[in-house]
């Protein structure tokens, strides 16, 4: 039985992650974590007062980008597997907390979108950039997301910065007007962040050939259901890993 701690319990994501957690017969919901229901039955206003109080193997984060890296490190730091579906971590935040899990020999399991689809787009862009030498990113996410660009496309980007940088018509530096107008460059790649009603999380990358274009798009619906069974694979996996792993992709096999 695996006992899951999920952070941001009374959240969008984190109320139905809770309630498959509660439903599945190998996972037990050992605490929550809700700054605003703190001190109802089972749940706690910090990371650190629920892992303190109740036996958990797993964290589960769906809190938000001011909080999530202070609540994996209060983790990692009690010995406690952490499942991250937060956006807001840099890169630098995830050396940072792949060398504290190396250290205290626990496993942190990262994913920009835990969708099945959404870590397809992933799978299938990767495997693109092998073929293509040009991409661009497009981030759509609704008005109020406090973040750029989203974790999926920040994510999305890193991972094509392994298998290499996009050529350049021409240098940023050697462009007239103002450089925002060509988004941020993220490991290499040039994302443009949309925030406007009604979009969720939407992803969608460009391959320009001469002559052709590829374009690959994620878009969820207004429900949080993809996430939950991509959640609960994580759940599963992250207790026999060590370090980080990012990516719902590298979980498929």
């Amino acid at each position: 039985m695996i006992r899951v701690c999920v952070a941001g319990i009374t959240g969008w994501t984190g109320k139905p992650v809770a309630a498959a957690v509660e439903a599945a017969d190998d996972l037990e919901l050992a605490a929550g974590v809700s700054r605003s229901a703190a001190g109802k039955p089972g749940i706690f206003g910090s990371v650190a007062e629920a892992l303190d109080a109740a036996a958990a193997d797993v964290l589960v984060d769906y809190t938000d980008a001011s909080a999530v890296k202070a609540n994996v490190l209060a983790a990692i730091e009690r010995g406690v597997h952490v499942v991250v579906g937060s956006s807001g971590l840099t890169a630098d935040d995830y050396a940072e907390l792949d060398a504290l899990a190396r250290k205290r020999q626990v496993g942190v399991v990262a994913a920009g979108n835990f969708s099945l689809l959404a870590a397809l787009l992933l799978r299938f862009a990767t495997e693109a950039a092998r073929h293509v030498a040009s991409w661009e990113i497009l981030d759509y996410a609704s008005a109020g997301k406090p973040d750029v660009p989203s974790g999926t496309a920040r994510e999305l980007a890193e991972r094509l910065g392994q298998v290499r940088e996009p050529a350049a018509e021409r240098p940023l530096d050697s462009l007239h007007g103002p450089l925002e107008a060509r988004g941020v460059t993220v490991a290499g790649t040039q994302i443009h962040s949309l925030r406007l009603p009604s979009f969720v999380v939407s992803t969608e990358i460009v391959f320009g050939a001469p002559g052709e274009r590829l374009v690959l798009r994620h878009d969820p619906g207004e429900s949080p259901a993809p996430y939950v069974a991509g959640t609960l694979l994580a759940v599963r996996a992250v207790p026999g890993r060590v370090g980080l792993t990012r990516g719902l992709d590298t979980l498929l096999g």
